[in-house]
């Protein structure tokens, strides 16, 4: 799926993170969503690899990178360790600052990084979500039976992992496989079949309800903001179109412009509508 691309074991303070680079020009950083890994972005990463340094990732906890020991507050899977992580990764290759588009749970990660690190984002773009804290903030009973998994994996363990434990894929992707390549399906399920996996994909969840929220809300009463421009894309057939007014949820977390549009199609966009998120990416990070 990546000719092309080189792929690195990049160790950081002995969590290694799965790294594939491709391409000259500008750093652009690529951030998978829950439950997949960096092969989601195996229609969109080659065009963008034609001008851009592209670097993706495994996060800590998916795919082929470290599933690093929990403690009691879920720390080491905070979006904020994962940030942390993903500029160590970016200095490696000799990127101080850099673009950065995330998607689901990448999506969190790119802008957790952006508020905690200025200058080091020059340009964010967030796929398909809202901030954690807007989530959690603003959910109903709409929002709990069509986000049901951020409540069931983010109970304590180890219950969600022994439920899942039998077909994780069905349950996390909740019967959809048929819109993912098939050669990218067989990586997920590879994957998601590993208790460290599931047990680390459980515990991202927990952070999102406890230390990552507490973060948001934290930024929130101290007035910060990213500090770059952003462009929000989501679905038009997902959860968000219908809830949020995504674009003025993002302004009010943004010092910046923000812009950006509902594309159609579902939840994960890279892969359900590769040509136009593409399209406009390129047309955000080559600006």
């Amino acid at each position: 799926m990546f000719e092309g691309f080189r792929t690195e074991m990049v160790d950081v303070e002995g969590v290694g993170i799965l790294a594939r680079t491709a391409g000259e020009g500008p750093p652009l950083l690529l951030l998978h969503g829950s439950p997949q890994t960096n092969a989601m972005w195996h229609l969109v990463a080659p065009g963008l690899a034609e001008d851009f340094t592209v670097v993706l990732t495994d996060l800590r906890g998916y795919g082929d990178s470290s599933k690093p020991q929990t403690d009691e507050r879920h720390s080491p899977y905070s979006k904020r360790a994962m940030a942390l992580d993903q500029v160590a990764v970016m200095r490696h290759f000799g990127f101080e600052s850099f673009a950065l588009c995330g998607h689901d749970r990448g999506g969190r990660v790119g802008y957790r990084m952006a508020l905690d690190h200025p200058g080091v984002v020059t340009k964010l773009a967030v796929l398909d979500i809202v901030p954690t804290w807007e989530a959690f903030s603003r959910a109903d009973m709409s929002f709990g039976l069509s986000y049901w998994h951020w409540f069931f994996l983010a109970q304590p363990y180890d219950l969600p992992e022994r439920l899942l434990a039998f077909e994780p894929e069905k349950a996390l992707f909740r019967g959809r496989s048929e819109i993912f390549h098939p050669e990218a399906m067989e990586e997920y399920v590879r994957c998601l079949r590993d208790p460290e996996t599931i047990h680390a994909t459980c515990e991202d969840y927990r952070a999102a309800a406890t230390l990552d929220h507490e973060y948001d809300a934290q930024d929130r009463e101290a007035g910060r903001r990213i500090a770059c421009p952003v462009i929000a894309l989501w679905g038009r057939q997902g959860f968000l179109e219908g809830h949020y007014d995504v674009l003025e949820v993002w302004r009010g977390w943004a010092a910046e412009e923000v812009s950006g549009r509902a594309l159609d199609c579902g939840h994960y966009l890279p892969e359900e509508a590769p040509e136009e998120t593409y399209a406009e990416l390129r047309a955000f990070f080559g600006e």
